[in-house]
């Protein structure tokens, strides 16, 4: 049964993703309910409803779901007991057994070996014997991660030689680690895609990613690569959907070797960083389709209008002030989104600017540019 216009979503998390899918569902006529330990935040000053409470305080989750129809996720760090209060009075989707298994490199990393998915060689670290046994394995350098709880280069340490095992293993701490082989990797790409109560599926296909210090700089569509890279990318996002049943829109993030082979680097069971492009540059964005998903509603269509590329603004660009927006703005092809944030603070994502263009290289050209115009004096 449908979950139609005029119903309440209720969204677990409260930040630029949050907002941009209230956007998307008070375009459609959904009202919105959020729910965080904080207040004014992106997605509150968006939503109609905007409750103040901790996630482990279960008696405010359950009181939050009684008031939705059914409940979403913005961000997949929402504790496993939070997703299975919520469930107890609406709907969760995707099923809070995919946030457990995502939330964790570990859990993540075996769910997909277990299935035959292509994934980086990663070995279970538990003791210094472990991690030098895992790097005499897969020799230096290596990258030692946490299980849980990391994103934007959060939580993981390059280790260059054995010598520097130990103080890898001390500055981790007493926590569950996963240890990664170091992927000499061609480039980065990311498809976003979405599957319906229905087990429909739609994808915006092979998106290109370039990161700097760890956090996603620019996304670029269509991505520079063959087209049977491209379509074996989807295929596999396919089969991770249907093998998790994600009901929702969910990211399979790759990195492409110099070989040409495809490794799984990460999931998120959400709308994506790489897919804010589709905001703008398609006739259903990822966020529109995750509300179109959960709510039992047919998938929208993913044609892109133009070539897009997305560039990240962070909160370094304000280090000289408030940046120059009517300089960005007066490039008629680029689109200016800011998240609502008070506070810029150096890595903190602040907005995203959109530029289309004939092709993804002029996208990408034409993005960068008026991001640089930004720190141009007002």
């Amino acid at each position: 049964m449908s979950i139609l216009p005029g119903s309440v979503i209720g969204v677990l998390g409260s930040g630029q993703l949050g907002r941009m899918f209230a956007i998307a569902a008070r375009r459609m006529g959904y009202r919105v309910h959020t729910f965080s330990p904080e207040t004014d935040t992106p997605t509150g000053q968006v939503a109609d409803v905007e409750i103040k409470a901790h996630y482990d305080d279960l008696n405010a989750v359950r009181g939050f779901a009684s008031a939705v129809d059914v409940v979403t996720f913005e961000f997949e760090n929402v504790p496993s007991a939070t997703a299975a209060a919520a469930a107890e009075r609406a709907p969760v989707r995707p099923d809070g057994q995919i946030l457990h298994i995502t939330q964790n490199r570990l859990r993540e990393k075996m769910f997909l070996s277990r299935h035959g998915f292509p994934v980086t060689p990663f070995k279970t670290i538990n003791s210094i014997e472990d991690l030098r046994a895992g790097l005499a394995e897969f020799g230096c350098p290596a990258v030692l991660k946490t299980a849980g709880f990391g994103y934007d280069g959060k939580g993981q340490v390059k280790i260059k030689a054995m010598e520097e095992a130990e103080t890898a293993l001390a500055t981790a701490g007493k926590q569950e680690l996963v240890l990664e082989a170091f992927v000499d990797f061609d480039r980065e790409l990311s498809v976003v895609a979405a599957r319906g109560v229905d087990g429909s599926f739609a994808h915006w296909g092979a998106i290109e990613n370039q990161h700097s210090n760890h956090i996603l700089d620019v996304s670029i569509a269509p991505a520079n690569v063959p087209p049977e890279i491209a379509n074996e990318a989807v295929e596999i996002a396919r089969a991770v959907l249907e093998q998790l049943g994600v009901v929702g829109v969910l990211c399979v993030e790759f990195f492409l070797t110099r070989q040409g082979k495809l490794l799984i680097n990460e999931l998120a069971p959400r709308p994506h960083n790489s897919g804010h492009l589709t905001f703008d540059a398609c006739v259903t964005s990822q966020f529109e389709q995750q509300l179109r998903a959960v709510c039992g509603l047919p998938l929208g269509s993913t044609e892109f209008l133009r070539p897009a590329a997305m560039a990240n603004l962070l909160g370094d660009l304000w280090q000289h002030g408030e940046p120059n927006w009517a300089a960005a703005c007066a490039m008629p092809e680029v689109k200016l989104h800011l998240y609502g944030k008070m506070v810029p603070k150096p890595g903190r994502k602040m907005g995203h600017l959109t530029a289309m263009a004939e092709t993804a290289n002029a996208a990408a050209k034409l993005v960068r540019a008026a991001r640089e115009t930004l720190a141009n004096q007002q």
